[in-house]
């Protein structure tokens, strides 16, 4: 069983909230606010202004493309330049891109074309930033508070997606999409503001390495011989991208289906809540956690979130699913957390960036077919099957990475 101490002061933390950590673990929060907002007033306003369902399907696939395609790019300047500067520069356009589209809305000058532009300028900022937010937590704290510092940006993110839909929605019903995308950009901007807070300079370079040292190329080919080096990482990458063919998909998809046969809209919306309302509480427990070995710890607690998804195969209930989504929910969190400790302390500090590229690509490269197969094997199968056969593989995958000794010894 994983070690597991609890530490009860609360010095650690307070002295995590003082300095550069405060400033950015703020201008994080304002900024998942912003990322979070995105998707839902983005739909709501192009639907609100065109009424038409392909409208929107080109929007957002001009927002979530760019990140694919452009996210090892990113890896590759984060670890080359300045992280801050990064950060500076890819909230400051996102919060130009996004409020063009608000001024277009606003002015009524709706045109798809240029709406669909801004949105894959934004989505390209987001490939950017996101390596560079991994990238540069160790930069802020101690090793020793790696673990506690995750934990409190994923309690202030868990807290940010259950309110911002919510405050987008309304904004859009209220006043308009068009400002509640205006608010969208204002917290981009006042983000960028915050991370101006931070050290010029945090991170001295290795060796004599300078950002014209090496070719692109070169650095992207060196970040991915680091990474298919670490025999725990990449176990655990291609287990993090069997475990989202198998959970997206079909959770998104089939889990409205089923629970909604069963207890309507309602249901499922509940369901939603309840699990966010896990992810929450245990991000909040785990700042007083400190696991001692993180990889085993994150893979054996990476078991639970397979739960809804049998749950969903075998019941379909909601008051079972919504159980199953809260177990899973606190067990996601733990396997995020020490995720994100582990590479922080055991990939290259200069090359972490690009590693994590690495790791996301493979995380996300799997949804979109995940996505697209959850209805045609529903159909063919049937739901349930299905639901129940994808917890199971989800169960062997998230165990898969415990067959490297580093990982379970780590």
């Amino acid at each position: 069983m994983a070690a597991v101490t609890t530490d009860l002061s609360t010095t650690p933390v307070r002295r995590l909230l003082r300095g550069r950590f405060g400033w950015f673990l703020t201008g994080r929060t304002i900024d998942m606010f912003g990322s979070s907002m995105t998707t839902v007033a983005l739909s709501l306003a192009v639907l609100q202004s065109s009424g038409q369902a392909t409208d929107l399907g080109i929007v957002l696939a001009a927002n979530i493309v760019p990140m694919l395609v452009l996210l090892l790019a990113g890896g590759v300047l984060a670890d080359r330049m300045s992280r801050r500067l990064l950060l500076i520069a890819a909230n400051t356009v996102s919060a130009a891109a996004i409020g063009g589209v608000a001024v277009m809305l606003l002015t009524g000058r709706y045109h798809l074309p240029s709406i669909a532009v801004l949105a894959l300028v934004a989505g390209a900022a987001g490939a950017f930033a996101s390596p560079a937010l991994r990238g540069i937590v160790p930069e802020l704290v101690a090793d020793t508070d790696l673990q506690r510092a995750n934990a409190l940006l994923a309690s202030s993110g868990h807290a940010v997606r259950i309110i911002a839909p919510t405050v987008a929605g309304l904004l859009t019903a209220t006043a308009g999409g068009g400002w509640a995308l205006a608010v969208d950009a204002g917290s981009y901007l006042l983000a960028a503001v915050l991370f101006l807070r931070l050290p010029p300079r945090i991170r001295t370079p290795v060796g004599d390495r300078t950002p014209a040292a090496a070719g692109l190329g070169r650095d992207l080919v060196a970040g991915w011989r680091i990474f298919r080096s670490q025999h725990w990482l990449v176990l655990t990458s291609v287990s993090f991208a069997v475990i989202n063919a198998v959970n997206v998909g079909p959770w998104n998809v089939l889990g409205p289906m089923l629970v909604s046969d069963r207890g309507g809209p309602l249901g499922w919306g509940a369901v939603l809540s309840v699990r966010a309302a896990g992810l929450l509480l245990m991000s909040v427990v785990a700042v007083r956690l400190v696991f001692r070995r993180p990889l085993r710890t994150g893979r054996l607690f990476g078991v639970l979130p397979a739960l809804p998804l049998l749950a969903l195969g075998f019941s379909g209930e909601p008051w079972i699913v919504a159980v199953a989504a809260f177990v899973g929910g606190l067990g996601f969190t733990i396997s995020a957390i020490t995720w994100n400790t582990a590479l922080q302390t055991r990939v290259p500090r200069e090359a972490l960036s690009r590693v994590s590229a690495f790791d996301d690509l493979f995380s996300f490269i799997a949804i979109p077919l995940s996505q697209l197969a959850a209805g045609p094997l529903a159909a063919a199968l049937g739901a349930g099957p299905v639901a129940l056969a994808c917890g199971v593989v989800y169960v062997i995958a998230a165990l898969v990475p415990l067959l490297s000794t580093q990982a379970r010894r780590s």
